[in-house]
């Protein structure tokens, strides 16, 4: 199957991992990591500086691809969007 993320195709037969997650800074630079957006919620409040919200697809080992989004909301729309090509 065929899913599209922001006019970029994927086959689902070749993705190994497919999640939302936050993009924060780590306090290193301009160095950023992804944490869940559980943490996020109950965890982060005040504590960690946000950059963005992300949804991130790896095809194997050494193939990947980030998605970024400034808002959550924005995020989950795409989830969305994904979910409905999945259930076709």
């Amino acid at each position: 199957m065929i899913i599209t993320i922001k006019d970029k195709e994927f086959d689902t037969a070749a993705i190994t991992q497919l999640y939302p997650a936050a993009v924060v800074k780590t306090g290193h630079e301009d160095e950023t990591t992804q944490v869940s957006l559980e943490w996020l919620d109950l965890e982060a409040k005040g504590k960690v500086e946000l950059v963005g919200y992300g949804i991130f697809i790896h095809l194997g080992e050494e193939e990947k691809y980030t998605f970024m989004f400034d808002t959550k909301e924005e995020m989950d729309e795409e989830i969305g969007s994904i979910a409905s090509q999945i259930k076709k």
